[in-house]
């Protein structure tokens, strides 16, 4: 079976309930998981998610084939992760990770890193060449993503540079890479926008 269409399985152990082992299922998102996904996108980031800068590469757009993945404990959604098919200036074709979020009751046990770890390895199955993302730096350094790749690179809108990150998946994949970010993803079916997309899109 090829590798993005199984779903992996990993155990963790949560010292905090007794060490009892919690089996978690990350798999390719399906369209079941839509309202269980929005629901944990509203609660992690608040109705302010849709004024985001990198919203403006992601709205309209369907996910890069076969980068949208979940994470389940049993039948719950606990964790969330996105790609996105984007153009780190010209000549550089690139992947947006974002948005990423993990149930609050769920973290602390490495559940946005195993969703990371599984997310840019089926990238790489899949011949993509970099991962550029708006997130705090502490967290995402030590699995190698770097500001200082993306230095040449703008967003279209404001953003805090210093949590502006880059990531190779082929080395020098980011080499000379300068000019604005653009959408270059397939265009997302036409269904109904969520409830509070277009007000906020509007007041930002």
């Amino acid at each position: 079976m090829p590798h993005e269409e199984a779903a992996m399985t990993y155990v963790c152990m949560n010292d905090f309930r007794d060490a009892a082992d919690l089996t978690l299922v990350i798999r390719e998102e399906s369209v079941t998981d839509v309202s269980a996904r929005e629901r944990l996108l509203d609660v992690a980031f608040g109705p302010s998610r849709f004024a985001k800068t990198c919203e403006r590469l992601r709205e309209g757009r369907a996910p890069a084939q076969g980068l949208a993945l979940v994470a389940h404990v049993g039948d719950e959604l606990v964790g969330t992760i996105r790609f996105w098919n984007i153009q780190a200036g010209p000549g550089h074709a690139a992947l947006l990770l974002g948005p990423l979020a993990v149930d609050a009751r769920h973290r602390s046990l490495g559940i946005g890193r195993k969703l990371i770890a599984e997310g840019l390895f089926r990238a790489v199955q899949r011949s993509h060449k970099a991962v550029i993302l708006v997130g705090d730096a502490a967290y995402y350094n030590p699995l190698g993503f770097s500001r200082a790749l993306t230095h040449g690179l703008a967003l279209p809108g404001p953003v805090d540079e210093a949590r502006f990150l880059g990531l190779e998946l082929d080395p020098g994949a980011l080499e000379g890479a300068s000019g604005l970010v653009m959408a270059t993803g397939a265009r997302a079916p036409r269904a109904a926008a969520h409830p509070q997309a277009a007000l906020l899109r509007q007041a930002a």
